[in-house]
């Protein structure tokens, strides 16, 4: 092994334009991992949103755009598939361990945390030598035995649950009783004075990196930011920024952003945006007091994104002025699409909760007593055309911004619209770090391969994709189920309900079959015109599901 990173790392030296001497040897490159939890492809101002993201511009104008890289529907699946490099129903996370059902409780791959059929990303680098650090949301297993400490990270500050709110009064996801983080493994039973997530991941990120340089050694810092996660919360400074700018509502964001969308050549011209959801208000029929409601809530969501941008640039900045920023690959993504749902439709104790823990007045809105989301119209509108959010398998669920960033090894500018997966991050990371992929055995244990394939062949120009032309991505999560072939796509909706309504052409029960190329917002079924292809489809899926270990609920929450 360090054979090969000790290859690597004079590869990657000689493209930079290094200097060594006989008695220098090549530094392996720093890797900093940056995930936004529940952040749509259009927030970003580089696809044309009104939230500045002059940071996140910068890397993608001098890195390489992922324009259709995919996760899972929801936070713990992806992070499972991101660490481990395979599919969510092998890592732990066949379905999130707050949602499992009955027939799945106890059966490999849904144990509800990363479970140790996998090598972790941070274990494996650990044992190459890497400093290995985590500031954020961790969701892969709440106990000691399960926490980011005994998975490899040296250093840690987790937030261990899917939520929670952004201050320093611990307020829970749910209640009663704290938000649950973890310091390097031991439970807190408060968090510092004036704690504010966004600024404190990142400060206590730069510590960490700070602490370990005098080792010589390089770095993994995984900084998950938990924004803009709800409940929606910033300072009031942060959201005084963006004061009047959803004044005009939802359907005008929606256009504005499609419109942004087709000018920087994101989406064809001639698409519309996905339309309305049946029982859901234009914004002219909603009272004063409503769209004031409305207005605030999306002005605390923009605070959330603008601040994460804001924040990541002082940690850049650090790198810059340690010198550490060129020998730093940095990838940056979203978890899953935005949240959108109305949370409190069926979800009694969230509703009782929330009615007894905060305020939610207009002024108060954003402070730490405060419990909102923003839901389905500034989240269907900010995530257009695509089809829905966060939770379901359809394009605005699991299509999600990322960018690469690593100018020592290829060049900036770029922008692949290759269909890429979450699992290749880990093959990449190890790739750029010259680290070799554990192979059955991993620290005494029995583990399974790595599914993805690395991406630094495409991002260096070498190929189009990393993957073959029939490379196929499945997915499950809730009984919703999915899997995309090129441009084709078939999903499966089951019947609960619960589910909002959505237009006429989307029927639950059975699959449709859609061609991404013409049909952007999934809306045109071809299964009737194509039924050769929707058979083929639905074989993919079935050999996909029968590879990963999928168990199908035998109930759903409705979410």
């Amino acid at each position: 092994m360090r054979r090969v990173m000790m290859i690597a790392g004079l590869m990657l030296c000689a493209l930079a334009g290094c200097t060594k001497t006989a008695d220098t040897p090549p530094r392996q490159p720093n890797i900093l991992l940056v995930v936004l939890d529940d952040v749509g492809f259009n927030d970003l101002s580089l696809a044309g949103s009104e939230i500045p993201t002059p940071n996140l511009d910068a890397l993608a104008a001098q890195g390489v755009l992922l324009t259709s890289f995919h996760t899972a529907p929801n936070c713990s699946p992806t992070r499972a598939m991101l660490l481990s490099g395979t599919d969510n129903h092998i890592a732990g996370l066949g379905n999130m361990a707050e949602e499992l059902a009955p027939n799945q409780s106890g059966q490999p791959g849904y144990e509800g945390h990363l479970n140790f059929r996998v090598a972790a990303l941070p274990e494996v680098l650990q044992d190459a030598g890497y400093r290995t650090y985590l500031t954020g949301k961790w969701h892969l297993g709440l106990t000691e035995e399960t926490s980011p400490a005994a998975r490899g990270f040296e250093r840690s500050f987790a937030l261990l649950q899917g939520g929670a709110g952004a201050f320093d009064n611990m307020l829970p996801i749910v209640g009663p009783g704290k938000a649950m983080y973890r310091r390097d493994g031991a439970l807190l039973e408060s968090l510092p004075e004036g704690f504010y997530s966004t600024e404190f991941y990142t400060d206590e990120m730069i510590r960490y990196i700070d602490g370990g340089r005098d080792s010589g050694q390089p770095f993994f810092a995984y900084l998950a930011y938990t924004a803009p996660h709800w409940p929606l919360q910033a300072p009031q400074a942060s959201i005084a920024r963006h004061r009047g700018a959803y004044d005009d509502g939802y359907d005008a964001l929606r256009e504005r952003r499609l419109q942004a969308l087709k000018s920087r050549g994101l989406v064809p011209a001639d698409v519309d945006a996905f339309p309305r959801f049946p029982a859901q208000p234009s914004w002219d029929a909603l009272s004063a007091e409503e769209q004031q409601i409305a207005a605030r809530t999306m002005e605390v969501y923009a605070a959330m994104v603008d601040d994460v941008d804001r924040h990541l640039g002082r940690l850049i900045a650090h790198l810059k002025a340690i010198g550490e920023y060129d020998n730093t690959f940095i990838f940056f993504m979203s978890d899953n699409g935005p949240e959108a749902h109305e949370l409190e439709v069926g979800w009694d104790p969230l509703a009782a909760w929330v009615a007894a823990c905060c305020n939610n007045t207009l002024d108060n809105i954003g402070k730490a007593d405060s419990y909102v989301w923003y839901g389905p119209n500034w989240g269907q509108s900010g995530n257009t055309p695509l089809r829905l959010y966060k939770g379901y398998t359809a394009q605005g669920g699991v299509r999600v911004p990322a960018i690469a960033h690593y100018p020592a090894a290829f060049a900036g500018g770029g922008r692949s619209d290759a269909v890429l997966s979450v699992m290749d991050v880990m093959p990449t990371i190890l790739d750029v770090a010259g680290v070799t992929p554990p192979e059955e055995r991993f620290r005494g244990r029995e583990v399974v391969a790595m599914q993805g394939r690395s991406l630094l062949p495409m991002l260096r120009g070498e190929v189009a994709s990393p993957h073959p032309q029939d490379y196929s991505i499945g997915w499950e999560l809730f009984g919703k189920r999915a899997l995309r072939q090129g441009d084709w796509k078939i999903i499966y909706r089951p019947d609960h309900p619960l589910y909002e309504a959505v237009p006429a052409p989307i029927e639950n029960g059975r699959w449709q079959l859609y061609n991404l190329a013409d049909d952007p917002r999934e809306l045109i079924d071809l299964s009737e015109s194509h039924p050769d292809k929707l058979t083929h489809m639905i074989g993919l899926w079935d050999d996909y599901a029968e590879r990963n270990g999928v168990i199908l609920p035998d109930a759903a929450s409705g979410y």
